[in-house]
């Protein structure tokens, strides 16, 4: 028990069903009060970007008919109401504190230091219209096929990017919540991946296919060694 009526110096914690979920840190360090913070985004906004995607590649057909303005008008409300009420539940979702480590904070730096390396290549290609799904959403923006740049290396480098990237956040904040959604988000982005392939396919046709046999799809192939 903290001595003199004073608060442990990390989190306030309150129990349910006998386990202890953290409220916000009241008078702990600036490090627990920044994992903390880290946790409760990652909790409350990635759940509801992966069902964005969930709900636009399998039903583009229906999007097209509604029309891209009102889609992305109605995607993001959902994206809103969804985050809402995921914060609302913030102290459940980000799950116990697992303290301050120097291994995890390490190995989560390297992580979100990857995904960031990977980001400055994938904006040379990817534009804010193709990432907000428009050539999904609009015939008349097809636009090209990715194949150049870091697409010539692997195909799905935005993918890669928030699967690395999750992994290391999560390991910065180092909340049984995030490692929990961390091992969901990697399975959950592999079915957006396929879905996205197949209305890739659908648009781009033997130009997709011929891509798909050259590149692959997460891991770069290695390079043939020189003979001699």
């Amino acid at each position: 028990m903290p001595q003199g009526g004073q608060e442990c110096a990390s989190l306030r914690d309150f129990q349910y069903g006998g386990v202890a979920y953290a409220h916000v840190p009241r008078t702990g360090n600036t490090v627990d009060r920044a994992r903390y913070i880290l946790a409760v985004l990652l909790v409350v906004t990635l759940p509801p970007a992966l069902l964005w995607w969930f709900l636009i590649h399998p039903f583009t057909d229906v999007w097209r008919r509604v029309g891209a303005r009102l889609t992305l008008t109605l995607m993001t409300l959902l994206f809103v109401a969804g985050a809402g009420f995921l914060y609302s539940i913030r102290h459940f979702l980000v799950g116990r504190d697992l303290g301050t480590h120097w291994l995890p904070a390490v190995a989560g730096l390297v992580f979100v230091g990857l995904a960031f390396l990977i980001a400055l290549e994938r904006r040379k290609q990817l534009t804010f219209s193709i990432l907000a799904g428009l050539p999904q959403l609009d015939p008349a923006r097809k636009g090209p096929l990715l194949t150049e740049g870091i697409y010539a290396v692997i195909r799905h480098p935005r993918y890669v990017e928030v699967a690395l990237g999750t992994v290391g956040y999560a390991l910065l904040a180092n909340y049984s919540g995030t490692y929990i959604l961390a091992a969901l988000t990697l399975p959950a982005l592999h079915g957006i991946v396929l879905l996205e392939e197949r209305e890739l396919e659908d648009r781009f046709g033997d130009e997709y296919r011929a891509y798909r046999e050259r590149v692959p799809r997460y891991i770069p192939k290695r390079r043939a060694s020189r003979a001699g």
